[in-house]
């Protein structure tokens, strides 16, 4: 049984100021199981952070529905955490109080936060960082506590809008390993936007290939490469072959 489920989903903004109307996504049906690791991949523009947007109820439809565990999404809840293009962490907390920032709005003792914040902390790989600020951590250091202020929430969903793209190479590659080592201890189910073939073909169980906007998908891959994955393989690449011949035509016809 699907823990998300997306059906038939559309999505039309007004421009005001040009007067006219914009789809940025049509139709869109998907649907992912438990513990899967879904890339939405498309080029800029395409809808893939609308649409993940609508799974953390930051946005509605305009037509379908968008449902999580068997309920309708209107609203963000704790079910579903968020992890940002940006880690967006508190400048003047610590690693620590910012990965347990919410629990602290909720009332817990610091004794109990700062426990409960210890096991993401090591899970992220953190340990011995836990009283840094933010300014002295490394931008893939930051997106860790980002990663791991998620987990806190324990939520049954794990939403990630490019959490990598301003990382330069080398990083982004052990950023890679590190989430599938967490993805897989947390057991969380990841929705993870990305506009990088390699980088969906590094992380994920599915890869959903849509189309320039508006968004539509052309066809949702299962990856069936092992782990860790080698991005020089004959395989790797055969699926990196396939996915260009899903987006080339678009560019051709537009070029024409």
């Amino acid at each position: 049984m699907a823990l998300i489920t997306i059906d038939n989903v559309s999505r039309v903004f007004e421009d005001s100021q040009r007067k006219q109307v914009v789809t940025a996504l049509d139709n869109v049906s998907i649907q992912v199981k438990r513990n899967e690791f879904l890339c939405l991949l498309g080029p800029s523009g395409c809808g893939k952070s609308t649409l993940l947007n609508m799974i953390a109820g930051f946005d509605k439809p305009s037509s379908g529905t968008v449902t999580v565990g068997g309920q309708v999404i209107t609203e963000p809840g704790a079910d579903r955490g968020v992890v940002f293009q940006q880690a967006n962490l508190m400048p003047w907390l610590s690693v620590w109080e910012n990965v347990a920032f919410h629990l602290k709005m909720r009332g817990a003792s610091k004794a109990d936060r700062r426990e409960k914040a210890q096991r993401y902390i090591e899970m992220v790989g953190l340990r011995g960082f836990e009283n840094h600020f933010p300014s002295e951590l490394s931008g893939g250091m930051n997106q860790r506590v980002g990663i791991a202020r998620a987990l806190l929430m324990n939520p049954e969903v794990i939403l990630m809008d490019e959490p990598f793209g301003a990382l330069d190479e080398q990083t982004k590659m052990d950023m890679h390993g590190e989430l599938i080592r967490i993805w897989r201890e947390s057991q969380s189910t990841i929705v993870f936007v990305t506009h990088g073939i390699d980088e969906s073909l590094a992380l994920g169980t599915h890869v959903a290939v849509m189309s320039a906007r508006p968004g539509r998908i052309r066809e949702l891959l299962p990856i069936e490469l092992e782990r860790p994955r080698d991005p020089t393989s004959a395989a790797f690449n055969d699926y990196k072959r396939h996915i260009l011949s899903l987006l080339r035509p678009e560019t051709v016809k537009e070029s024409a």
